[in-house]
């Protein structure tokens, strides 16, 4: 059982950056393929960005490609996911999520998930 612990959101303006890890336990994290999803207000939960658990290969939507960044830390048992020129359309709250499996960018192909963190940006 892998458990996922966020940190790193918050209230940020337009233009702006942030941080986000995602800590993870209880598993073997290099094993595992991890990702980034938001739900924004009203809407339904979608993929951000993805990175292989072997390779490293990352993958992104494309309303976050150029901006958002995703790395991993294996020693560190973390991923992170750097935003960039963040935009009032970003506003959501963010999760992380693992999968012992190739990549994936559906909600339903991950198995384990963090427990959500707000990202507000003001115009």
């Amino acid at each position: 059982q892998v458990q996922l612990v966020e940190s790193g959101g918050g209230l940020v303006q337009a233009g702006g950056s942030l941080r986000r890890s995602c800590a993870a336990s209880g598993g073997a994290f290099s094993s595992y393929t991890m990702g980034w999803f938001r739900q924004p207000p009203g809407k339904e939960r979608e993929f951000v960005a993805a990175i292989r658990r072997l390779t490293g290969t990352t993958y992104y939507a494309d309303s976050v490609k150029g901006r958002f960044t995703i790395s991993r830390d294996n020693g560190k048992n973390t991923v992170y996911l750097q935003m960039n020129n963040l935009k009032p359309e970003d506003t959501a709250v963010y999760y992380c999520a693992a999968r012992s499996n190739g990549i994936a960018t559906k909600v339903f192909d991950y198995n384990y998930w963090g427990q959500g963190t707000q990202v507000t940006v003001s115009s």
